[in-house]
């Protein structure tokens, strides 16, 4: 099974981008966008000058629980920048959404409750909601964290994608939205 089908299997259809849309970003932003591969494992990653982001992270059953998902994280948060995830929200009828998050925030990730995801997916029509997480060595606001996540929509996300996918993903702020007040809520 090569890396694409792993991730296909594995993530919801209104989550996933093509393989094509995934090998043009290998290919012509192989500066930022990284796919990094094992028997076990596909982590597909965008790093800039100042932070990471997780597009997907993939373990496959066979390895959960050997820490390799820790091991991947942590060869990122040795580069020393604020990583950003994209997370399902809880799903009490999916085990594995439960195991994820208590497995990020072990991690050391926060729930950047002040900032709002919401798309539609071009494969489904349906209106996908995640919930951003994060990680930082330095104690990054989530206005920051939020600035970084619209600069990943713009510049992966919706990359060529009237071009791949006949259509166009909403506008960033149609998309992401920020709540100040529940910013100032979390630092009090």
């Amino acid at each position: 099974m090569n890396w694409y089908e792993k991730l296909n299997q594995y993530f919801p259809i209104e989550e996933m981008k093509s393989k094509e849309h995934m090998e043009l970003l290998l290919k012509e932003k192989s500066d930022i966008y990284h796919k990094d591969e094992g028997k076990n494992h596909v982590m597909m990653y965008v790093e800039t000058d100042d932070f990471i982001f997780v597009d997907y992270l993939f373990v496959s059953k066979d390895a959960r629980g050997q820490g390799l998902g820790k091991r991947l994280l942590n060869q990122l948060k040795e580069k020393g920048k604020p990583i950003i995830l994209e997370v399902e929200p809880l799903d009490y009828e999916d085990s594995d959404s439960e195991k994820r998050l208590r497995f990020y925030e072990r991690e050391g990730f926060k729930h950047a409750e002040s900032i709002g995801y919401s798309r539609r997916s071009l494969a489904t029509n349906e209106v996908n909601e995640l919930e951003i997480f994060y990680w930082s060595p330095t104690d990054e606001s989530e206005e920051s964290i939020y600035e970084k996540m619209k600069h990943t929509y713009e510049t992966i996300h919706t990359y060529k994608d009237e071009e791949l996918y006949g259509a166009s993903y909403e506008d960033v702020d149609q998309v992401l939205t920020f709540d100040e007040s529940k910013q100032e809520d979390t630092q009090l």
